[in-house]
């Protein structure tokens, strides 16, 4: 249990700006192989990057009462919150993976520009269209009530964090690897980790189908796995592998695809 905290906490450190800082900070350590072993909870710290856009999500919700306006901004705000507690890391993979594979046909060309810290038209478009996606669902599920958009955030900011390991255990790394921060992270996953990564779903999950029923949770679940599942197959063809970026791009990606399945799931907004 101590190793598998110290792992946890690694995670935290790497895929969040959550400070782990002094003494806490040397108990954890670091090396690649904990780094390695610090992907099985990924989702875990899904878990953390879900309470704040809850917590966000719910004050704004009951502190401004029922105006028309009031989900949007209970979206607007928790989304930034969620992208303050991770620096961005995953929309930034998002926009790289737009760039590089928007601007060359050719894989040598496109994991040259996915190198490339400036950001491109294709990134662009693909960070605003991703917030515009997230923001403008989260705000239609608002409409139905403070339950099912809490759920949905919950399932979503957690099982988008799982599909990455899967893409990570089905693909090769490509790229630049001896300069690859994420290169450890991208060494074969063993069954067990993607055991523990699954064990950190059971319960967010269980509370979506405890929460919503059947139909909320097979549509979520559902439209979550086939975007993960359309990006994998996207790099296996564009760059016969993947990258680190590669890994934002799908949680990001598989997050919307959460929350598409619970609006399609809940249907029309209520008046």
């Amino acid at each position: 249990m101590t190793q598998a905290l110290r792992h946890y906490l690694l995670a935290v450190q790497f895929f969040t700006r959550i400070p782990i800082t002094g003494r806490l900070a040397q108990w954890v350590g670091y090396s690649p192989a904990m780094l390695r072993a610090s992907s099985a909870h990924f989702p875990g710290v899904g878990w953390l990057v879900a309470a704040v856009a809850v917590a966000c999500h719910a004050a704004l919700m009951t502190g401004l009462g029922t105006g028309p306006l009031v989900p949007w901004v209970a979206a607007v705000f928790s989304t930034v919150a969620t992208v303050l507690v991770t620096g961005g890391f995953h929309e930034d993979g998002l926009a790289d993976v737009a760039d590089g594979l928007g601007g060359s046909a050719e894989r040598e060309r496109a994991l040259d520009i996915m190198k490339d810290s400036r950001i491109g038209a294709y990134g662009a478009m693909a960070l605003v269209l991703a917030l515009l996606a997230k923001t403008s669902l989260l705000a239609h599920l608002g409409t139905q009530g403070m339950v099912p958009v809490l759920t949905a955030l919950v399932g979503g900011h957690v099982l988008s964090r799982f599909w990455p390991l899967l893409i990570i255990r089905g693909l090769p790394h490509v790229g630049d690897t001896a300069r690859s921060k994420s290169k450890p992270l991208a060494d074969q996953i063993t069954l067990p980790a993607l055991g523990a990564g699954l064990l950190w779903c059971f319960l967010p999950l269980t509370l979506v189908w405890q929460a919503q029923g059947a139909l909320f949770f097979i549509a979520c679940t559902g439209l979550s796995s086939i975007a993960a599942a359309w990006m994998a197959r996207w790099f296996a063809q564009r760059l016969q592998g993947f990258t680190g970026d590669c890994l934002g791009a799908t949680q990001q990606v598989s997050e919307i695809g959460f929350y598409l399945g619970a609006a399609l799931a809940l249907g029309p907004a209520l008046a």
